[in-house]
């Protein structure tokens, strides 16, 4: 079986922020999704951050599921982990665009 390949567009800095999940060694995000995944299925992830021309290839994994009906009116979906050091470089760009947000008390979708 091929693993599946995600397409995720962050348009704005609040997109990014409450997808971002800074708590996760190596990064990783929360990407909104109804399609049916498991905890430890590699995924592949093509990601493009906010003005950035270039897009982001690398391959991450499935470390939760948020189901459908989530208390807190939270989104469904799935949280991956960066799987590469594309993902620790992904990460620093991440870090770099949500400067002075990473300790917002703002709600996010994740935690």
């Amino acid at each position: 079986m091929s693993k599946r390949v995600v397409t995720l567009d962050f348009i704005t800095v609040n997109d990014l922020y409450v997808a971002y999940m800074p708590f996760v060694s190596g990064g990783g995000v929360f990407i909104p999704t109804q399609q049916p995944f498991e905890i430890g299925e590699e995924v592949g992830l093509d990601l493009r951050l906010l003005e950035d021309q270039e897009r982001h290839q690398l391959d991450a994994i499935v470390m939760w599921l948020t189901p459908v009906g989530a208390q807190g009116g939270k989104p469904a979906g799935i949280g991956v982990k960066f799987d590469s050091e594309t993902g620790t470089i992904l990460r620093n760009k991440i870090e770099t665009h949500l400067a002075g947000k990473l300790t917002s008390h703002n709600l996010t979708n994740t935690m």
